[in-house]
């Protein structure tokens, strides 16, 4: 009986036949990264393959790492076998990982979302045997708003905020949630102000995507100037001694977990917006439905129920725990330095 071509082990998704690791949590000496996210792209690897896009992404995590960047469908091979990387949708870089060996086809989707979002490449279907699916919100309670309609609630909320005199606080992860945030803020509202945090990979991105002008917080900003305004930040920022400064001001969060009553409440946020870089749950679905594999392998999130859903359907499902993390409070995931610069 051939072994598998992907397998589960204390280091991560391993292909033995080519000794390459995807996302591995542990050191490896080969490891393809699909993004950014720290639960993903983790520090020690001796070597790095990744989207060309995601590389001053991760140097900016990581340091000085060795790196190799590929294209969107390029192919390499790696003893007999091909690998590609095509687009997930969830973040910008963000890949799904497609290997073939003999006529067999695994994809490992990392993080995804097929919503389009204006600055990640669109997520591409991608046909395989096997099909390795993260499953965040892999209940049907979650179904997401079309995107315009959540960025209509988040504008008005700020210019409502604004006519009451206070400054609007919006929390979102770093990496992704917050440069999606900030492309659709109404600038005809006011300025938008930054952590620096969110500044800091704002500026990596940039060069990526088109992203309007925003103005750093720092020890020198005065109040006045931030009155009325938004300010961008992560979810740390909440409840620290930083935020004084923006008093009076209500604070909104842009979730996924903003769609849980109750979940606003336990953040203490005034505000939530239901707003993910994850599928929901008809979109996971949808998705591996389109994709025509016969075997469905669940990592992180509802992973349990989601496949015991998926075998009543009919599919060959299983689980398989990993360490990745899905999206956290904590913006998935920061290197040391990024949570110093949060505190």
């Amino acid at each position: 009986m051939r072994q598998p071509l992907l397998a589960f082990n204390d280091k991560g998704i391993y292909c033995a036949r080519a000794n390459v690791y995807l996302d591995p949590w542990r050191p490896v000496d080969n490891a393809i990264i699909t993004h950014g996210h720290s639960d993903h792209a983790r520090w020690g690897h001796s070597r790095y393959i990744t989207h060309h896009q995601n590389i001053p992404i991760i140097r900016h995590r990581l340091g000085d790492i060795i790196v190799s960047g590929k294209d969107w469908g390029e192919t390499f091979t790696i003893n007999g076998v091909t690998f590609s990387l095509h687009p997930a949708g969830h973040i910008i870089g963000s890949a799904q990982v497609r290997v073939e060996y003999k006529g067999e086809v695994w994809v490992f989707t990392g993080d995804y979302k097929t919503e389009e979002d204006g600055i990640s490449t669109p997520y591409e279907v991608v046909k395989c045997n096997t099909f390795v699916t993260e499953c965040t919100f892999g209940l049907p309670a979650f179904k997401w708003q079309p995107q315009a309609e959540v960025f209509n609630e988040i504008n008005a909320w700020w210019a409502q905020n604004r006519a009451e005199g206070k400054t609007s606080v919006l929390f979102g992860y770093t990496l992704g949630k917050a440069q999606r945030l900030l492309k659709y803020l109404d600038t005809d509202i006011g300025k938008i102000f930054t952590h620096g945090a969110v500044e800091n990979m704002t500026e990596v991105i940039r060069p990526m995507a088109d992203l309007p002008p925003t103005t750093l917080i720092t020890r020198e900003t005065k109040k006045e100037e931030i009155a009325g305004n938004i300010v961008i930040a992560p979810p740390s920022a909440h409840g620290s001694p930083w935020i004084r400064k923006m008093s009076p001001y209500v604070t909104g969060t842009a979730s996924g977990w903003m769609a849980f009553r109750g979940a606003r409440r336990r953040r203490a946020i005034d505000k939530g917006f239901v707003l993910s870089d994850h599928c929901d749950w008809h979109s996971l679905l949808e998705s591996i439905k389109a994709t025509g594999c016969e075997k469905v392998i669940s990592t992180h999130g509802y992973s349990d129920i989601f496949s015991a859903y998926l075998r009543e359907l009919g599919y060959d499902a299983r689980t398989e725990h990993t360490q990745y993390e899905g999206e956290t409070d904590e913006g998935e995931g920061k290197t040391p330095a990024e949570k110093a610069e949060e505190s």
